[in-house]
């Protein structure tokens, strides 16, 4: 899959099952909500929280294809594409930090 092919999917998912996108403003609370659930099971998972009963049975990866499917959506509504984006993004940070992390003594 690449993102090109999944902004397509999600528009083509939207075209036949969802009537239509919500308006941006509706599709980033929804994304800040989707963010949230994905926050809660890592914090409780692997971070210090305790993880309640009623949460141990919650998909990680579920939650991070929620939070993918509303960027997708927002990235088509906006006219954004995100391949040329991601591409861009992933060369500007190699070339940024190339020797940035390698030197970092925190990391090593």
């Amino acid at each position: 899959m690449n993102l090109k092919n999944a902004q397509k999917d999600v528009d083509n998912w939207i075209k036949n099952h969802g009537v239509r996108y919500f308006n941006e403003l509706t599709n980033m609370a929804q994304l800040t909500e989707e963010v949230g659930e994905v926050a809660r099971i890592i914090a409780r998972r692997y971070g210090e929280q305790s993880e309640k009963e009623s949460d141990k049975n919650k998909d990680l990866g579920e939650e991070l294809a929620d939070v993918m499917f509303v960027v997708l959506c927002l990235a088509n509504q906006t006219g954004v594409d995100l391949q040329d984006a991601f591409d861009k993004k992933l060369d500007l940070k190699t070339k940024r930090d190339h020797d940035r992390h390698h030197n970092n003594e925190k990391l090593k």
